[in-house]
């Protein structure tokens, strides 16, 4: 409604509202200025709806089979949708004629509206993820948790690994995944395997760590995580080791010492991203 205030005999005035009887007293400028403003909502309304019209997920799922009809939003860029593909974030024509892989940046605040998006995308499929897929190194009270894709021969990964009892009395939860950067079938592969593969995988993890030739604990293992922490770490598109992530999804790329982790992770108390959902 209006912000003009209505006022008829021995009533009170209404604020938001205009009184029919009113309306034919006011100056023609503020009547033209009322009807603008109703049209300007009517707009407004319609444009939403038409929106939600073209980024309909029956449309797109027929295209892009497997899609999550949940993923799919619009996008601020008229014409375009936005789809998250695990933790990636795409824009598709209505029709999914035509898909776009890029960021969308608000050039007035030169805030990157993508990365806000995937980060989320990201937390939500880390949080899929169970712990038992995981070699996990806890305080007793957790402040902050970081998941990291690690490679055993990655001299900045075991600098790291080192400082895991400054980490966890700061708080921080660590939950370490493993990224090969050789890829399968290598020596890292192997040695990441062997720590999987060990009863006590939080010992054998340190001990590859410090250059011990951790060996696999039974010829019939199977365990399938390496080949899963590798495929997702190629999903969200890693260049290299360690790849950090908050709850939240944030990537910290690279080493930091204990200190200066906890400040980052403080200093990304932040207002939350826009959930995927």
């Amino acid at each position: 409604m209006g912000s003009f205030i209505g006022r008829d005999a021995g009533r009170k005035p209404l604020y938001g509202v205009i009184i029919v009887s009113d309306l034919f007293k006011l100056p023609n400028s503020l009547v033209s200025m009322y009807i603008v403003t109703i049209a300007l909502v009517a707009l407004a309304v319609a444009h939403v709806a038409q929106a939600q019209t073209l980024c309909a997920p029956e449309g797109i799922m027929a295209r892009l089979p497997g899609v999550d009809p949940n993923s799919v939003k619009t996008s601020p860029i008229d014409g375009l949708c936005e789809i998250a593909i695990g933790p990636q974030i795409v824009y598709v024509t209505p029709d999914a004629q035509y898909l776009m892989r890029g960021d969308i940046i608000d050039i007035e605040t030169n805030i990157n509206l993508t990365d806000a998006r995937r980060a989320s995308a990201r937390a939500r499929v880390l949080d899929s993820l169970s712990t038992e897929d995981m070699i996990v190194f806890s305080p007793e009270k957790v402040e902050h948790t970081i998941t990291a894709f690690v490679d055993i021969d990655c001299g900045y990964c075991r600098k790291m690994h080192r400082e895991i009892h400054d980490l966890n009395s700061k708080g921080i939860r660590v939950q370490y995944l493993f990224f090969p950067r050789s890829g399968p079938g290598s020596a890292s592969w192997l040695k990441a395997q062997g720590v999987r593969c060990s009863a006590d995988r939080n010992d054998a993890l340190t001990r590859a760590m410090n250059g011990e030739n951790v060996q696999s604990q039974g010829e019939n293992c199977e365990d399938l995580a390496v080949n899963n922490h590798y495929a997702m770490g190629q999903m969200v598109a890693l260049r290299g080791t360690p790849a950090i992530f908050t709850e939240s999804g944030e990537l910290i790329s690279g080493y930091l010492p204990a200190a200066a982790m906890l400040n980052r992770l403080e200093s990304l108390k932040a207002p939350a991203h826009t959930p995927v959902e």
